[in-house]
């Protein structure tokens, strides 16, 4: 049992740093705070814990090694990924500015038609952002060759990705949390159209970068 301790805590580790480094994950939350308030933002942060879970899932049965050999296969997520990330950045662009509100965030939205964004698209939003990118293919895949034991159980490595889903989740629950916060979110609707651009840059900088990235 202390064997699988030591794996656990190795593995929280270093996954506990790659979670607080910002990426295309983080952006979405952010934005998703700012713009569709804390509920939306949430529901965002569970899509992303689900594919985290979608990854680790194939990581154990092997087909992530098969992604990361198959060019065509690591190719095809790729550029999959780098356009839903160009599609998210230029609907930021092209949104409009918001205005401060004393309302509760979620009230407010860039335009009528998102107002009342539903759930299931706000958490099929951040789990299609997080599965499309194929960087956690290479990062799970290098993570478990090097900390787990090919000995490990199955069911025992589901349960380490099951605890990292819960540390991703609570991880932007607390981003969430903090941009929504009326004095934050206040500072940033001020941006108005600034911040819509900003978001739109990183999303395509995010995609441009995703689009580079190589299978080695």
């Amino acid at each position: 049992m202390s064997h699988y301790m030591y794996e656990f805590l190795g593995l929280m580790a270093v996954f506990s740093i790659m979670i607080v480094s910002p990426g295309a994950d983080f952006a979405i939350v952010v934005r998703q705070s700012i713009v569709h308030g804390r509920r939306s933002a949430i529901m965002t942060s569970f899509g992303i814990g689900a594919s985290l879970l979608f990854h680790i899932s194939y990581t154990i049965l092997g087909l992530g090694l098969l992604v990361s050999k198959s060019l065509f296969l690591f190719g095809m997520l790729k550029w999959a990924g780098a356009a839903y990330l160009f599609y998210l950045g230029i609907k930021a662009l092209h949104a409009p500015g918001m205005e401060a509100s004393g309302e509760a965030p979620g009230a407010i939205a860039g335009d009528a038609g998102e107002k009342n964004i539903s759930d299931w698209r706000c958490f099929l939003m951040g789990f299609v952002t997080n599965a499309l990118n194929p960087k956690p293919v290479l990062f799970f895949l290098s993570l478990f060759s090097a900390l787990v034991s090919h000995e490990t159980p199955a069911l025992v490595q589901a349960t380490y990705g099951l605890f990292m889903a819960t540390a991703l989740i609570a991880w932007f629950v607390a981003v969430s949390t903090f941009f929504t916060m009326q004095s934050v979110r206040d500072r940033f609707v001020a941006w108005g159209r600034w911040f819509n651009r900003v978001t739109g840059l990183v999303f395509i900088g995010l995609g441009i970068k995703l689009a580079t990235q190589q299978a080695s």
